[in-house]
């Protein structure tokens, strides 16, 4: 049974450095996170990580480029993205049948995101995009980023929405006080990027973008980012939401949920029971939540679902989702 991880991470030399030369650890912790193992880990698109995914029982990754992606890095990420998205094109190449990608994008200039959304897709073969919440001070329901969503969906290119650290005045009022490694894992991995990753996507929700753009896929990872364990709440802002649908029927409709390696089968239950079995997506959120032992085959066959929904939970409900994405030329 082919199991394609939708969440899997890259780093490249280039955008560490240039994190580095705007001084982004002091404005998102996370950056501070990708030294040691894990940046070897990360920066290697050949044999280690080929060897990993065969120890894990992974035959496919999806590559992305890690958080906070290029969200600060302003007109000089256009380039930026190009290179990197070249870059990851090539170890495609290399290894056809073991990797695919999502595109990295400008996203503080968003026509050349679009643009660059488009050449992705149409030219290098990826399957979407991924975005890392806000872009500056802007939530990613601000009209400037438009051009990107619009693109997104004439696609048909889903979006993978993963989390950033809270801004600095939220990480102060709701994260802070105990020791500076305390500090930054609860505001990030420990809790702070989630409920974040989960605001972007209700934020979306609330200023109509699914309404405006009915047909586009937005995927959120760690069994959907807090946001499904609360639904029965959310839906009673349906009251006031002035939106064409209930907040549940998006749930069904645009909203696709992946593992990123929390294997635990009571959360893809409850997923499933919001979003629908053909909306349920495997990743292993490569190389942070890499455990020895076979785990990644070992939760597929240990999950609950009987052998169809395996299939889709493995493979067939991603590429259900990315099979009418334009042919690269």
């Amino acid at each position: 049974m082919k199991l394609i991880g939708i969440e899997e991470h890259f780093l490249t030399t280039e955008v560490k450095d240039a994190w580095s030369a705007i001084g982004l650890e002091a404005a998102d912790p996370s950056v501070a996170f990708h030294g040691g193992p894990l940046e070897k880990r990360l920066a290697d698109l050949a044999e280690e990580r080929l060897s990993l995914m065969d120890e894990t029982g992974l035959d496919v990754q999806v590559l992305s480029l890690t958080t906070p992606s290029l969200h600060d890095l302003g007109p000089n990420s256009v380039d930026l993205a190009r290179r990197a998205n070249d870059a990851v094109a090539e170890a495609v190449s290399r290894h056809p049948d073991r990797f695919q990608a999502l595109a990295t994008l400008p996203v503080a200039m968003p026509d050349e995101a679009a643009l660059e959304l488009e050449r992705c897709v149409r030219t290098l073969g990826f399957k979407g995009t991924m975005l890392c919440g806000r872009v500056g001070h802007c939530n990613l329901d601000h009209t400037d980023l438009l051009p990107i969503f619009q693109s997104a969906a004439a696609l048909k290119a889903p979006i993978l929405l993963h989390p950033r650290a809270p801004q600095q005045d939220v990480r102060d009022a709701y994260y802070s006080g105990f020791s500076p490694q305390v500090d930054a894992a609860f505001s990030c991995f420990g809790l702070g990027w989630h409920y974040d990753a989960g605001i972007q996507f209700l934020r979306l929700v609330l200023g109509g973008h699914f309404d405006r753009f009915p047909d586009l896929q937005v995927i959120l990872g760690h069994w959907g980012e807090l946001v499904l364990f609360y639904a029965e709440r959310i839906a009673n802002m349906d009251r006031v939401s002035g939106l064409h649908h209930s907040i549940a029927t998006y749930f069904r409709r645009n909203l696709y949920v992946t593992a990123s390696g929390m294997f635990l089968p009571h959360y893809l239950e409850q997923a499933a029971r919001i979003v629908g079995r053909d909306r349920l997506l495997f990743s292993t959120d490569y190389p942070y939540q890499y455990r020895p032992g076979g785990d990644a085959r070992r939760f597929l066959e240990n999950c609950g679902l009987d052998e169809a929904g395996r299939q889709a939970f493995s493979h067939g409900n991603w590429e259900q989702l990315t099979e009418n994405l334009p042919h690269a030329f």
